[in-house]
C-alpha cells in the first residue's frame, strides 16, 4: 500500500468514526467517549499526512510515532465503547478491525524506519 492509498484509508476510517459518534447515545458516557474517539481517529489521518511531509528521517520517525500512538488510542476508545454497551457489537466490529489493521501497518512502518535508521 502506498502513501496516497494509506492517506485515503485513514481519512475513510475517520469518516466512519464520525458516523459511529453520531450514532452514540446522547448521555454523558456517549458524549465523552465519542469526543475522545473522534479526536484520536481524526488525528491518525492528519498526523499520517504530516508524516508524509517530514523533511528528515528523524522527523519522519517522530511523526510516525504520533500516528501509532493515536491509532492505538483510537482502538482503545472503540473497545471501550463496545464494552460499555454504547453500541451493538456488530455496529463496531468492522471499525475495530480497521483500527487494528491501520495500527499494524503503522507499527510495521515504524519498525522499518527504525531498522533503516540503525543501518
Amino acid at each position: 500500500m502506498d502513501a496516497e492509498e494509506l492517506k485515503a484509508r485513514t481519512r475513510a476510517f475517520a469518516l466512519r468514526v464520525v458516523g459511529l459518534v453520531r450514532a452514540l447515545p446522547r448521555n454523558p458516557e456517549g458524549e465523552i467517549m465519542g469526543r475522545q474517539v473522534l479526536r484520536s481517529a481524526t488525528s491518525v489521518g492528519a498526523n499520517y499526512r504530516a508524516t508524509c511531509r517530514a523533511a528528515t528521517p528523524p522527523m519522519f520517525r517522530s511523526k510516525l510515532a504520533i500516528v501509532v500512538e493515536e491509532a492505538d488510542e483510537t482502538a482503545y476508545w472503540l473497545e471501550l465503547i463496545r464494552d460499555a454497551g454504547l453500541v451493538k457489537p456488530e455496529q463496531i466490529h468492522d471499525l475495530l478491525d480497521e483500527a487494528d489493521q491501520i495500527l499494524r501497518i503503522m507499527v510495521s512502518s515504524q519498525m522499518t524506519a527504525s531498522h533503516k535508521h540503525k543501518s
